[in-house]
């Protein structure tokens, strides 16, 4: 069941002649999905969740199935020089209806406005049609007056969200070259920011995080409002440093400037993971899931939750729903065949581990599954522990060693392990609270490390993570709306404006000199309807009073339709036939 005021952005189909700028479609795309997620009231679908369908082309109401949303947005973007052309559909996804269609021809120096035009226009048309919700006069402010640094911008991130190795460098390159172009923009410090603090907390140069403080630091200096920079710098505080107060205090900042950044609320997630606190971890994912139904990453975090629940079989379930959407996501992967491991299911190990067979991670998993049911000799086992010590280059991510030994019954070099890696705070061993070999929690070394980890004094306190709707105070006292419902009601009798086929809440309430939010407000709560169906309820009489006129016999019902104001057949009928149970030609018979 969809949430009636509710919307998915699906990737813009770049079709310029330059496949190179895929980059800027993906980033138009993501522009607009931030610009809506601003709005109260209205749900957005995540990008992650959006982007499932670049590359698998499916029918509305499909998407609006999986994503729970009434509408969705399709566009393309042909980019060429300086000048650029959208075209762009909202359509309902209970009936495939297109709602509005509208192409735009601008050029670069335009990309912030048109941005802007963009997301009020679809924000506006998803009141007219499933009711209120207030809208600022602008959604988007031009983070930069460079657009050249803007365009490196969307290419550094493209880059970045590709998360691998060679490519998370590229990002850092490019995000360094639009600081270069525009020290004033701030988005880029985040961007670089992040990619330090990730490198920084899962590789072997933890000087990085001082670099990505830096950045984090001077980005927050230009924009202290940004979700996107507290959520870096709340990564930093939690993946580099073990600060759990401190990642707490920005990643929570983050969700209260923009309550739809399910990245934020996932890393609230892991957060609360790691400290032992498996109910609130719970809430969070389930509130980014809520929002970004399609991501494998938090359909994996969920499972993550499981695993050190101990609840093998239950974690294996969305682990496995995680690879059906991204089949190379590793750390879904990884839990799958640990919760075979645990489970001891060896021939469902192997099967899924033989899928990947040419992946460098293939070697490891298949010597963990040896160990478990051959038990090496000590000689052999050191050899197998070096080698592969020795083969792993850059980012390794999970704590493989640690698993090594505790699955051959090595306690004191597996206790050893956790805490030469707690004291370098590596990420890999942030969630080892929950380390599934209960035995080796027991030891001395073990309950030592939990005891500084996780001192009272470093902890969050428990902030709730149901997210509660609260509602908005009345814009207009009662008898100021009594009063404007006398003007509106005035001006639809004699003015007749829904007979103007392009009239929308905003031309209306030009109208009776009243704030669009204002007026769409006053129609939702004091009259129970959308914009849509008060003025098609006028066309309607309207439109009846001349069905019924012997002056007009002449004239086509469709034509009597489009002089009430209806802007097509489809429209007219459907709206007729829901509220008169009859077809018009039908209900024109029985009344003559």
């Amino acid at each position: 069941m969809f949430q009636q005021k509710s919307i998915a952005v699906l990737p813009f189909e770049s079709i310029s002649s330059d496949p190179e700028n895929e980059y800027f479609s993906d980033g138009m795309t993501e522009e607009i999905i931030n610009a809506l997620s601003k709005i109260d009231g209205l749900r957005v679908t995540a990008r992650t969740s959006s982007f499932v369908f670049k590359s698998r082309r499916a029918d509305v109401r499909i998407i609006g199935n999986e994503l729970g949303v009434s509408t969705v947005l399709e566009g393309s973007i042909r980019k060429s020089g300086e000048r650029i052309r959208i075209t762009t559909q909202l359509i309902r996804t209970d009936n495939g209806f297109q709602l509005w269609s509208e192409v735009f021809d601008r050029q670069m120096n335009d990309i912030f406005e048109l941005q802007d035009e963009i997301s009020v226009l679809i924000a506006e048309k998803i009141r007219e049609n499933f009711g209120h919700i207030s809208i600022s006069d602008h959604l988007i402010e031009a983070p930069t007056k460079n657009i050249e640094a803007y365009n490196l911008y969307l290419k550094a991130r493209y880059y970045h969200l590709k998360w691998d190795g060679d490519r998370i460098e590229r990002a850092i390159e490019i995000y360094q070259q639009c600081i270069d172009m525009d020290p004033d923009f701030s988005t880029p410090y985040f961007g670089i920011g992040f990619c330090y603090t990730m490198l920084g907390s899962w590789g072997l140069d933890r000087s990085l995080l001082k670099k990505a403080e830096e950045y984090l630091e001077k980005g927050l200096s230009l924009d202290r409002d940004s979700a996107y920079g507290y959520f870096s710098m709340g990564a930093l505080k939690f993946w580099g440093d073990w600060d759990f107060k401190a990642g707490y205090e920005n990643y929570s900042k983050a969700v209260s400037i923009n309550p739809n950044f399910t990245e934020a609320e996932e890393a609230l997630s892991e957060l609360y993971l790691a400290i032992g606190d498996f109910d609130l971890s719970m809430k969070h994912i389930e509130n980014a899931l809520r929002i970004n139904p399609l991501s494998a990453n938090h359909i994996y975090t969920k499972g993550n939750i499981l695993f050190y629940q101990g609840k093998f079989k239950e974690s294996l379930k969305y682990s496995l729903e995680s690879i059906g959407i991204d089949p190379t996501f590793l750390h879904a992967i990884k839990e799958a065949l640990l919760s075979y491991l645990f489970l001891d299911e060896k021939e469902k190990y192997i099967e899924l581990l033989e899928k990947y067979k040419d992946h460098p991670f293939y070697d490891v998993f298949a010597e963990l599954h040896r160990i478990k049911y051959e038990t090496p000799d000590q000689d052999e086992f050191s050899r197998v522990i070096e080698t592969i010590d020795s083969r792993i280059d850059g980012l390794i991510l999970w704590p493989w060693k640690f698993y090594f030994y505790s699955v051959s019954g090595k306690s004191a070099e597996a206790v050893k392990a956790v805490q030469e890696e707690v004291a370098r705070k590596s990420g890999q061993y942030i969630f080892f609270k929950h380390f599934p070999f209960k035995s080796l929690k027991k030891l001395p070394g073990y309950q030592d490390l939990l005891r500084t980890v996780f001192d009272a004094e470093r902890m969050p306190g428990k902030v709730g993570a149901n997210r509660e709707i609260i509602d908005e105070r009345a814009p207009l006292t009662p008898s100021e709306a009594t009063e404007y419902l006398g003007t509106l009601n005035q001006c639809m009798e004699e003015r007749k404006p829904f007979k103007y086929q392009e009239l929308s809440l905003r031309s209306l309430a030009g109208e009776i000199n009243l704030h669009p939010n204002k007026l769409s407000w006053l129609l939702n709560q004091s009259l129970g309807k959308n914009f849509n169906d008060y003025v098609n309820g006028y066309r309607l009489e309207a439109f009846k009073k001349m069905a019924l006129d012997p002056e007009n016999k002449h004239l086509t019902l469709l034509g009597l339709a489009y002089d009430a104001g209806f802007k097509s057949k489809s429209t007219f009928n459907d709206y007729f036939r829901k509220h008169e149970g009859l077809t018009p030609k039908e209900w024109v018979k029985q009344n003559k």
